[in-house]
């Protein structure tokens, strides 16, 4: 009976994620619908399972859930991840807040006992690896352009330039107004009303409108030129999948790869 109760579960939780997925690749929303649906369904069948099977589990649970929506809530209030993202990740530990031994082997490497951060760990890393897609747009523009990547920006930082190149590349204006891009530059206006351009470290959704619209009026100033840096809005939602999934069949990937480095 654990294993089909470890099965419903798993199979719960796929099935809205992939659905969530689905939904953020597309529109990069995800109607809020999914998450009261999945949350109740959650908690009521891992709730019963573990009062009727497993009574002892119930302080690891409770513990699973505090502890990965206090860390899914200080990451979005950080401007590290969407709305979405932190509900999937509290729906994650309502469902699936152990590693569901019942129904699946043990993995091949270690899990946490608290299963939704090695979930989350797996997704942060699958997200890291877009580093080398921006790398390669900025490597590919320079080849193309033959130009300064970082022209009207020179006064800039050193690290917020690495920032830019590891995080975003230079981009048209008409996408970054129709796209799912963030502006990693603003233009900056002191006193005397003299225009700056800047780039950003932390673009901020809430910010994303009036950013635009500063740029757009500095483009028909004759400002900027026809392109910005930006920096893609990942669909955040397919990597906690992914990672789910990964959890699932391997553990988790960040300790595979810390002990094959250390051998």
């Amino acid at each position: 009976m654990n294993q089909i109760f470890d099965g419903a579960r798993i199979i719960l939780c796929l099935s809205f994620l992939i659905y969530a997925s689905w939904s953020d690749y597309k529109t990069r929303e995800v109607s809020n619908k999914v998450w009261v649906i999945l949350g109740p369904l959650a908690l009521a069948l891992t709730a019963f399972q573990f009062l009727i099977f497993s009574p002892q589990l119930l302080l690891s649970y409770i513990l699973s859930f505090v502890i990965t929506s206090a860390l899914a809530i200080a990451i979005f209030y950080a401007g590290g991840f969407g709305g979405a993202d932190a509900k999937a990740l509290m729906c994650i530990s309502l469902a699936l807040p152990v590693y569901p031994n019942n129904f699946l082997p043990q993995p091949l490497s270690f899990v946490s006992p608290l299963f939704p951060i090695t979930i989350f760990t797996n997704s942060v890393l699958l997200g890291a690896l877009s580093v080398f897609y921006a790398l390669f747009r900025n490597l590919l523009w320079k080849v193309r352009n033959r130009g300064n990547v970082f022209e009207g920006l020179e006064t800039e930082s050193f690290g917020r330039k690495i920032l830019a190149l590891f995080s975003g590349y230079k981009v048209k204006i008409s996408k970054l107004e129709r796209g799912h891009m963030y502006p990693l530059e603003d233009i900056d206006v002191n006193d005397e009303g003299d225009r700056k351009r800047k780039l950003l470290v932390f673009p901020k959704d809430e910010e994303r409108e009036e950013i635009v619209a500063r740029i757009l009026e500095n483009v028909k100033k004759e400002r900027l030129d026809g392109e910005v840096w930006a920096t893609p809005g990942l669909p955040l939602l397919i990597f906690i999948t992914a990672g789910l999934i990964i959890a699932l069949a391997y553990g988790d990937i960040v300790w595979i790869l810390l002990s094959a480095f250390l051998k």
